[in-house]
C-alpha cells in the first residue's frame, strides 16, 4: 500500500485537484437528500410554507391569533405586521428572525389552531350545563343562539373516512377573555399543558400543525398558496438540478484526472523497469527470467495503474462521503444511528471474513501468471521443435496444467468475492427495512416527518455505499500490493556489473585485449566455469577459441563486454581494466556477433543500423557484401527495406547469421567477437566470408569462437579450452603437435589428407 502511494508523489498537485473535486461532488451528493426531504415536508405537505408567521392575516384573525399570548408576545407579534386595508402584511424579516419567531410563537399558535378546530364532542363537554341549557341535547345553532356568539363549524373526514364536525371556539374564548379578568391564569394553565403535550405528540408534528394555521390564514387573506407551492417546488427543483450538474462536472473532472495520474504512473513504472533492466547483467536476467520481467512490466504495472485510478476515485471519495453522511444523519434528528452502526459492523465482519480467505490466494496468483507466461513463451518460440518431435500432446498437457492452476486460484478468489455483493445488498435492504419500521412508529408518534425519514434512508445508504467502496478497494489492493512488491523488487535489484565512480578513458584505442589469470564462477555455483585464463589478443591478428561443448568458450567472451564480471584476475583493453571503463565506452570498442543471432522487427536496413545509426546506404551495402548477405538481399524486391519479423523468424538461420555479422561490420569497432557465428553457413560461404572479412578488419582485433577446425585453422592464435581451463595456445601446426585435446578435435573433423594439407606435410600419427 505504501509503495502505491509513493508512486503518486510526483503527481501530488493532481491528487489535490482530485481531492478538491471529490469534496465538491460529495457536498452536492449530500445536499440532494435534504432538498428531497424539504420537497416532501415543506413543498408538498406544507404547500411551500416553512414558517408559522402568515404572510398576510385578516383583522379578525389577528385578534384570534393573540388569544394565548401574554402582553409582550402579543406586542411583538403585532409589530411583525403592518396594516394594509383590511389585512395585516408581514414585514420583511431575515431567515434567522423567522426561525426565532417559529420557536417563540409555536405554542400560542398551536393553541389557536386547535381552538379553531375543536371536535364537536370536546366542545360540548367544555360547556357547563345549567337550567334550560343542556349542551349534549341542543344543536350547535341552538347553543350559538343561547351563548349569543356566532360559532363557526366545518366538517372533515378522519383517517377512517368518517365525517366529523369541528367547532371554532375562538369567538367564545375571545368574549370570555374580554369579560373575565382571570383569563390570563387559565391561559397559562392551558399553555403548560400544551408544552407537556409537545413531549408526547412530537415537535415535528407540532410545527406542521402551526404551519397549517399559517396556510389557513394566508388563504383567508387572499394569498395564492398554490402559487407559493409551485414557486417553492420549482425553486427547489432548480437547485437540485444545479447541484446535479455540479456533481456531474466534478465527477467527470475527478475521473479524468485520476485516469491521467494512473496512466502517468504506469508510464513511469514501465520506463523505470525498462531502464533498470537495460542495465542488468546476465546474472540479474538469470535471476528474474525473461518471462517474469515481461509479466512485471506489463500485467503488474497494469494492476498498479488500474488500482491508482480507482483508488483516487473510491478510496478518497468513500471517507468524504461517509463522514459527510454521518454529519447529515445527526442533523436529521432521527436518532437512529444505532441502525447505521449495526450495518457498518456487519459490513466489516463480512469483508474481514472474505479477505482472510482471499488474500493468500491473491499473493500466489501473480506467481501463477508468471508460470503461465513462461510456459506460453517456451511453447510459442519452440513450436517447430515441438512439432518435429511430436510433443504437441505433452506440451498441451503442460500448458493445461499451468492454465488450470491459475484458473483454480482465480475461481476460488472470484467465488469468495461473489459472496460480497449479495451480502452487501442484503445488508443494505435490511438497513432500509429497519429504518422504515422504526420510522413508522416515530412518525405515528409525531417525532419524525416523512421527508426526514426519506433523507435518513438516503444518508444511511450513502454511508453503507462508502464502506462498500472501501470493500471494493480491499479486493483490488491485495493483488496490486503484490504487483507493487514485485515491481519494487526489480527496481531495488542493482546490477552486479557496476559503473566505476572514477572512469578512465582509452587515449588511443587500438583493440589490445588481455586476459590476466582470469577465473570466473556463476553466482551460486560451487566450481569455477573458467580458471586461470591468460592470453593477449592483438590488432591485425585473429585469436580463435575452440573446445568441446560446455567448456566455457561463450562464457569467456561474455566477460569482455562485461555481461559478467570476472571473479579473479583482470581483463584489459589497451591497458585499461574493463571495470575502470564506462559500459558505454567499453562496448563502443566491441562489435559482438552472438551465438544466437538476434534480429529485431523492422527492416534489414534498420537492423544493420543497430551498429551505426548514421551509416550510409553505401556502408550498409559494403557490410552486406563482406557478410555474403547481398545475394539474398538483392533478390528481394524491397532489398534493404525488406521487412524482418520479430526475432527474424522470416529469414533462415544462415541469413540471420550473415545479417548479424554485417551489423557488427557496420559498427567498425576495434575488437570483433564472433561467438560461433559461422555455424549455420556452408563451407563455401564460410570461406568467402572469412576471406572478405580478413581484408575489411585488417587493423582490428578479431576473436572467433568456433566448433569447426576449418573456420579457425588459419588464425594467428588458437586457444584450446577444456573444462574451463586453457590447455593449449598456439597456431594450428603448433597445437597439432603439442595439444592432445586439439589433436583429437582435428582428427574428429578432418581426414588425414586434409590434416596433412593444412600443415604442409604428411601426418603419420
Amino acid at each position: 500500500m505504501k509503495k502505491i502511494f509513493t508512486n503518486m508523489l510526483p503527481y501530488w498537485y493532481m491528487v489535490l485537484a482530485v481531492l478538491g473535486l471529490l469534496i465538491i461532488q460529495a457536498y452536492c451528493d449530500l445536499s440532494l437528500p435534504q432538498y428531497t426531504s424539504d420537497m416532501i415536508d415543506i413543498g408538498i405537505q406544507r404547500h411551500g410554507i416553512s414558517h408559522i408567521l402568515p404572510e398576510k392575516i385578516t383583522e379578525e384573525e389577528m385578534s384570534y391569533s393573540t388569544l394565548f399570548m401574554d402582553e409582550s408576545e402579543k406586542s411583538e407579534w403585532i409589530d411583525n405586521y403592518e396594516k394594509d386595508g383590511d389585512v395585516y402584511v408581514r414585514r420583511s424579516m431575515s431567515e434567522s428572525s423567522l426561525d426565532d419567531a417559529d420557536e417563540k410563537f409555536l405554542i400560542p399558535i398551536i393553541l389557536t389552531q386547535q381552538t379553531a378546530n375543536t371536535p364537536e364532542e370536546q366542545f360540548r363537554s367544555s360547556l357547563t350545563p345549567r337550567e334550560g341549557f343542556d349542551p349534549q341535547t341542543l344543536t350547535l345553532d341552538e347553543i350559538s343562539e343561547q351563548l349569543h356568539i356566532k360559532l363557526k363549524t366545518k366538517v372533515d373526514e378522519d383517517d377512517d373516512g368518517v365525517e366529523k364536525t369541528y367547532v371554532d371556539m375562538r369567538p367564545m374564548m375571545l368574549a370570555m377573555s374580554q369579560n373575565s379578568s382571570g383569563n390570563s391564569g387559565q391561559n397559562s394553565e392551558i399553555r403548560a399543558k400544551m408544552e407537556a403535550n409537545i413531549q408526547t405528540v412530537g415537535s415535528k408534528t407540532m410545527m406542521s400543525m402551526a404551519i397549517s394555521y399559517a396556510i389557513e390564514c394566508d388563504e383567508d387573506a387572499g394569498v395564492d398558496v398554490d402559487s407559493i407551492q409551485k414557486k417553492y417546488l420549482w425553486t427547489q427543483g432548480g437547485k437540485m438540478f444545479l447541484m446535479a450538474l455540479f456533481m456531474l462536472a466534478a465527477a467527470i473532472g475527478a475521473g479524468y484526472i485520476s485516469a491521467v495520474v494512473g496512466a502517468g504512473i504506469g508510464r513511469d513504472l514501465r520506463e523505470k523497469i525498462y531502464k533498470k533492466v537495460m542495465g542488468y547483467s546476465n546474472t540479474e536476467m538469470d535471476k528474474f527470467s525473461t518471462a517474469s520481467l515481461i509479466t512485471r512490466s506489463t500485467n503488474d504495472v497494469q494492476q498498479i495503474q488500474l488500482v491508482t485510478s480507482v483508488l483516487l476515485r473510491m478510496l478518497m471519495y468513500a471517507p468524504i462521503l461517509g463522514i459527510g453522511g454521518v454529519i447529515k444523519v445527526l442533523n436529521t434528528g432521527a436518532d437512529m444511528s444505532w441502525i447505521i452502526i449495526a450495518s457498518v459492523a456487519s459490513i466489516l465482519v463480512l469483508v474481514c471474513v472474505l479477505m482472510i480467505l482471499a488474500i493468500p490466494k491473491f499473493k500466489s496468483m501473480q506467481k501463477l501468471v508468471d508460470a503461465l507466461n513462461l510456459v506460453s513463451r517456451e511453447i510459442l518460440t519452440g513450436l517447430p521443435v515441438i512439432r518435429a518431435f511430436g510433443r504437441e500432446k505433452v506440451e498441451e498437457e503442460r500448458f493445461d496444467k499451468a492454465n488450470k492452476n491459475l484458473m483454480k486460484t482465480q475461481l476460488f478468489t472470484n467465488r469468495v468475492m461473489a459472496f460480497m455483493m449479495p451480502g452487501m445488498t442484503f445488508i443494505m435492504y435490511a438497513t432500509t427495512l429497519t429504518i422504515v419500521w422504526v420510522s413508522a412508529h416515530r412518525i405515528d408518534n409525531g417525532d419524525l416527518q416523512v421527508g426526514a425519514m426519506t433523507a435518513f434512508i438516503t444518508y444511511a445508504m450513502m454511508i453503507v455505499i462508502s464502506f462498500l467502496m472501501l470493500t471494493v478497494m480491499s479486493v483490488l489492493l491485495p493483488r496490486a500490493g503484490v504487483a507493487a512488491d514485485r515491481i519494487d523488487e526489480v527496481l531495488k535489484t542493482d546490477t552486479t556489473v557496476l559503473e566505476t565512480e572514477s572512469p578512465k578513458h582509452i587515449a588511443a584505442p587500438k583493440g589490445v585485449v588481455k586476459f590476466d589469470n582470469v577465473s570466473f564462477s556463476y553466482p551460486g555455483a560451487e566450481m569455477n566455469a573458467l580458471e586461470n585464463i591468460s592470453f593477449t589478443a592483438e590488432p591485425s591478428k585473429t585469436t580463435a577459441i575452440i573446445g568441446s561443448t560446455g567448456c566455457g568458450k561463450s562464457t569467456l567472451i561474455n566477460l569482455i563486454p562485461r555481461f559478467y564480471d570476472v571473479t579473479e584476475g583482470s581483463i584489459t583493453i589497451d591497458g585499461v581494466d574493463v571495470r575502470e571503463l564506462t559500459k558505454a565506452e567499453l562496448r563502443k570498442q566491441i562489435g559482438l556477433v552472438p551465438q544466437k543471432g538476434t534480429l529485431f522487427s523492422g527492416t534489414i536496413a534498420s537492423n544493420l543500423r543497430f551498429g551505426d545509426p548514421d551509416a550510409s546506404d553505401d556502408e550498409l551495402k559494403l557490410a552486406a557484401d563482406i557478410a555474403q548477405a547481398s545475394e539474398f538481399i538483392e533478390a528481394s524486391d524491397d532489398k534493404f527495406e525488406r521487412t524482418i519479423s520479430q526475432g527474424g523468424t522470416n529469414v533462415s538461420g544462415g541469413q540471420k547469421q550473415r545479417i548479424s555479422i554485417a551489423r557488427a561490420i557496420v559498427k567498425k569497432p576495434n575488437v570483433y567477437i564472433f561467438d560461433d557465428s559461422f555455424s549455420a553457413l556452408d563451407m563455401k560461404t564460410d570461406s568467402a566470408l572469412r576471406k572478405a572479412l580478413s581484408e575489411q578488419v585488417r587493423e582490428a582485433t578479431v576473436i572467433i569462437v568456433a566448433q569447426r577446425i576449418s573456420t579457425i585453422m588459419n588464425a594467428d592464435q588458437i586457444l584450446v579450452l577444456d573444462d574451463g581451463k586453457l590447455v593449449g595456445k598456439g597456431t594450428h601446426q603448433q597445437l597439432l603437435s603439442s595439444c592432445d585435446t586439439y589433436k583429437q578435435i582435428a582428427h574428429s573433423q578432418l581426414s588425414e589428407a586434409e590434416l596433412a594439407k593444412s600443415t604442409g606435410g604428411d601426418v603419420n600419427e
